[in-house]
């Protein structure tokens, strides 16, 4: 495959459910060896750059167990079968075993046979990097226990839900510093040099079967904040930071590899400089659930470089679904936003078709939800059109807005627009439950050479003749209703 493009869109397949629920569309049992080629064709035809197999890596026969015994995951499995069983536990995909392709799901010649069919169709694959653990019964634990942080046995015996016994010795189980730890999981040292040269192995290995990677939790080894969560046990903080060493050398055999970092509590920009292309933005998907517009266009007045390299997203597993998370009308609002923002997008497999179960990632069997035909019409449509138009490609800016002394809803709305090879577009979204006007301020220098004609590609809808004099002067007059779009394209009618 070619390099990734510049802010690609990824789909997010959590495989081992996703191969279920072909096995129940196919009537047989599906590997990704033999996945039918209409699937593949369905996914090209979202006009993806890449997909995420989600969770290929062997599981934990350990963590499994652990699984087994969690009341949360046993009430979700019997809230959403009938005869549920413990087949339909899988164990959870971030409690690895090792870096090997599970058997269950096809191995390492099912995956390089699913990465050819998604190439043959112009589709990258990216996989899971979790650096900060690895599952009880990885072999690291009992070979190399000094890739861990280390306890002693009194603190096992008083506090085992946060430290295992690994043959004679004891490690701490893995966790971030404001949560429990993770008692599927052993906890790596990331200061330990032994470990990174390990962890720089795993990733040359996995760097062979895919295109990019998606690392979890990726702040967690950023030297000052493993410091602050393991203070006295890491040992002395190493010169160079943990993604500093690792990625330039994987970046030296593989040029064009892709690394996103899922992070979180505004350390977005540190670990772009430390050498991610990508990096979650948290930050626009908690105002958008929230739905103020005054804190979405504060986000958005960011610098364009920097937004360019935030990975958006509407729901991923660790979130809800959209189709729970927002009404209707303002899913589909929120859909316009997402594929017109620059930046990469992270869209989940189901989401088009309105799927509303978050699935625990312990489950590796999928519940059976009817499509919302309308909803998938939507974003095919606008998939369609983002696409077309390449937006990416092009200059973006975020648009002012004004109102009247006696009618400040502008305050509702926000806007922005794209220039692309001459083409122009604009999109105002009413996050709001109220119906709002405004005046759009457009950046365009050559509004009033002409007049133009308004229209909106995606819903087919003619809005008739601007004058160029007006739109230069006073702005693009919009009156949306509550939580509705203009997705507008502007084209010049001469003078």
């Amino acid at each position: 495959m070619s390099e990734w493009p510049n802010q690609p869109w990824i789909v997010e397949i959590n495989t081992w459910p996703w191969l279920g629920a072909l096995a129940l569309r196919y009537g047989r049992k599906v590997r990704l060896d033999c996945v039918p080629a209409a699937v593949w064709d369905e996914l090209a035809a979202t006009h993806a750059d890449g997909v995420w197999l989600m969770g290929v890596w062997r599981r934990s026969a350990a963590g499994r167990r652990i699984s087994l015994a969690d009341p949360n995951v046993l009430a979700e499995g019997g809230r959403l079968f009938a005869d549920f069983s413990p087949s339909d536990v899988s164990g959870s995909p971030y409690s690895i075993a090792a870096y090997q392709v599970d058997e269950q799901l096809g191995g390492t010649e099912g995956l390089a046979k699913a990465r050819q069919e998604l190439a043959r169709r112009g589709l990258r694959l990216m996989l899971d990097f979790v650096p900060n653990h690895v599952a009880p019964d990885h072999p690291w634990t009992t070979e190399h226990s000094q890739y861990f942080v280390q306890g002693d046995v009194d603190e096992y015996r008083k506090n085992p839900t946060s430290f295992l016994l690994a043959g004679d010795k004891v490690i701490a189980r893995g966790r971030d510093p404001y949560f429990p730890a993770w008692l599927d999981t052993a906890q790596l040292n990331a200061f330990d040099s032994g470990l990174r040269s390990a962890a720089l192995e795993t990733l040359q290995g996995i760097a062979l079967q895919c295109d990019g990677v998606r690392c979890d939790m990726a702040m967690l080894l950023m030297n000052r904040i493993f410091a602050q969560t393991w203070a006295g046990r890491a040992g002395p903080q190493p010169p160079t930071e943990y993604w500093q060493y690792v990625i330039p050398l994987i970046r030296r055999v593989r040029p064009g590899f892709l690394f996103v970092a899922e992070a979180y509590w505004d350390l977005e920009w540190d670990l772009l400089q430390q050498g991610f292309d990508y990096c979650y933005d948290k930050r626009l998907y908690d105002r958008m659930v929230e739905g103020r517009a005054e804190l979405i266009r504060e986000h958005l007045k960011s610098p364009i470089d920097y937004q360019r390299r935030l990975l958006r997203f509407l729901e991923n597993h660790d979130e809800p679904r959209a189709a729970t998370t927002f009404s209707t009308q303002q899913n589909r609002v929120a859909a316009v936003a997402l594929m017109t923002l620059p930046g990469a997008k992270l869209l989940q497999d189901g989401q088009f078709s309105g799927a509303r179960t978050k699935l625990s990632v312990h489950l590796g069997r999928p519940p059976h939800e009817p499509a919302d035909g309308d909803l998938q019409s939507f974003f095919q449509r606008l998939l369609d059109v983002v696409r077309g138009l390449e937006l990416g490609k092009g200059e973006w800016h975020l648009c002012q807005l004004h109102g009247w002394p006696d009618n400040q809803s502008c305050r509702n709305l926000v806007a922005w627009c794209w220039q692309v090879h001459g083409i122009k577009s604009l999109q105002v979204l009413n996050f709001s439950p109220y119906r709002s006007q405004a005046r759009v301020k457009l950046p365009w220098k050559d509004l009033a050479n002409q007049d133009w004609q308004v229209g909106d590609p995606l819903v087919n809808a003619d809005y008739g003749r601007r004058p160029g004099q007006e739109l230069a002067e006073s702005g693009l007059y919009v009156d949306l209703d509550a939580h509705s779009f203009h997705f507008l394209k502007l084209i010049p009618l001469g003078t």
